[in-house]
């Protein structure tokens, strides 16, 4: 069964390497699946040299492709169930520290799908990652290659993609069955896309900020798509602006940027909030991964606030949700040597109550509890854990939330430690040595982290027994 576009829905950042905290350039977003339960694997593809006549083939339409006979190594988080739901790798970084996040679902206008409606048997979101990570050896050739991927086979769905290196950020919107414009992140700036159009002016005298389909400008002028007197506003051209945009898409842009520029006031059902924007403080990992768990926290929107209206907690989607399957933040850092410079942050419970997890890209394999997810509840996959801890703190939210915030809190921190601690071991490692290294880092720090929240699970449990309404006090001996 193939997703459901109209319900499938996702929550993207992009940080430059200057407006982040390290100099490390981010990419996030949540994979927002149609169903809370699509159980999901993280596994490592390893690097192919000279391997002729591999092929694509998408489970979800009639799509099928060559591949080029080498690629480096590269981690995904496919579906379990790829054979009926399509492989949807979602995220990754390779093996020469290019990552890429796919895909955002994005709207294109009937106006402008009139004329260039989409493919239905083209290059879709499920095998999207797998056709371009691991063969570009920088942000911007992925762009180049999904372009002239769309060129020959087209696209049947609207979606965004985000791809970075160690400099450079690229957020790619693809509107028709043939048309995208990709723009680059400034290295002082961030950005926050949520399922609608997000690029604005196009500067098509600067391709050094940027890409564009062939044709695209005269496509715009023959069939009298530019709704504007001047220039050439991407969002306005191609971009819907709806009901569902102002409630569903909008509102969580508007939260982004009232965590990162509270001084900014904005209006949540504004179809024009900026996607380029500045902040005065630098961002870190925290930081996004607060904003992808958010749920208009500390806001009359908020659907856990205990005075708001029902009117007013169910005005908005929030951005993390129980249909989050897995959140990551795809970080390349700059201070640190390229071999053990990339790091991707993978979250596979709600991200409003789980931790996010450090996974250094250059390893051999990912740990078995991520890697062999059930598709029933086995509480030993990361997956089933992770989500029961969710589940079980958002059973007795008022009750268990502090209990769960200290607990994120103290990952974070032992997570920081670890990272310090194996970069500095890190320096005495190279080649094959050095990614073994690695590979073992990352599963004990699974194994740490399994414990802690098995412990938080067993004090939670025992309190949820205490809190049963099943109970009676008059008598102690009754």
């Amino acid at each position: 069964m193939k997703r459901n576009h109209l319900e499938d829905a996702c929550t993207s950042i992009l940080v430059g390497k200057n407006a982040s905290i390290d100099g490390s350039t981010m990419i996030a977003r949540n994979d927002d699946t149609f169903d809370p339960i699509n159980p999901q694997n993280f596994v490592m593809h390893q690097a192919v040299k000279g391997e002729k006549g591999r092929k694509v083939k998408s489970y979800l339409n009639k799509f099928e492709a060559e591949l080029p006979e080498d690629n480096y190594k590269w981690p995904a988080v496919p579906n379990v169930d790829y054979k009926t739901l399509g492989y949807y790798d979602e995220s990754g970084i390779n093996g020469v520290n290019v990552a890429m996040s796919a895909t955002e679902s994005t709207y294109g206008n009937e106006r402008a799908l009139a004329y260039d409606p989409l493919i239905k048997d083209g290059m879709d979101e499920d095998v999207i990652v797998r056709m371009v990570l691991p063969f570009v050896d920088s942000a911007k050739a992925a762009v180049s290659r999904t372009g002239e991927l769309i060129k020959q086979f087209g696209s049947p769905a609207g979606n965004s993609l985000l791809f970075s290196d160690k400099d450079d950020i690229w957020y790619m919107e693809i509107v028709t069955g043939h048309h995208w414009v990709a723009q680059r992140i400034p290295d002082d700036s961030y950005a926050i896309a949520a399922n609608r159009v997000s690029i604005q002016q196009v500067d098509f005298n600067d391709p050094s900020q940027f890409m564009w389909s062939e044709g695209i400008q005269e496509f715009v002028e023959e069939h009298h798509l530019n709704i504007d007197k001047t220039g050439f506003d991407f969002r306005h051209i191609f971009g819907t602006t709806n009901l569902k945009d102002r409630h569903y898409n909008t509102s969580r842009v508007w939260y982004g940027h009232k965590y990162f520029n509270p001084e900014i006031d904005e209006d949540p059902e504004d179809g024009d909030l900026p996607f380029i924007m500045k902040t005065d403080h630098k961002i870190n990992v925290e930081d996004i991964e607060y904003i992808l768990g958010s749920h208009y926290n500390e806001t009359s929107y908020d659907p856990y606030s205990p005075d708001a209206s029902d009117d007013d907690k169910y005005r908005y989607r929030p951005i993390g949700l129980n249909r989050t399957q897995n959140s990551h933040v795809l970080q390349i850092r700059n201070d640190v040597p390229k071999e053990y410079a990339a790091i991707m942050w993978l979250c596979v419970g709600f991200p409003a109550f789980s931790p996010y997890i450090p996974f250094y890209t250059n390893m051999d394999e990912t740990p078995e509890s991520y890697h062999d997810v059930s598709e029933k509840f086995e509480i030993k996959d990361a997956y089933w854990m992770y989500n029961a801890l969710s589940m079980l703190v958002e059973s007795h939210y008022t009750e268990f939330i502090q209990a769960n915030t200290d607990y994120i809190t103290e990952c974070r921190q032992d997570l920081r430690m670890a990272i310090e601690k194996t970069d500095q071991a890190a320096k005495n490692y190279s080649g094959d040595e050095l990614s073994a290294f690695l590979t073992k880092q990352n599963d004990q720090l699974v194994d740490q982290m399994t414990d802690k929240a098995h412990k938080l699970m067993d004090d939670l449990f025992i309190q949820g027994i205490r809190l049963s309404k099943l109970t009676f006090d008059m008598d102690k001996n009754l």
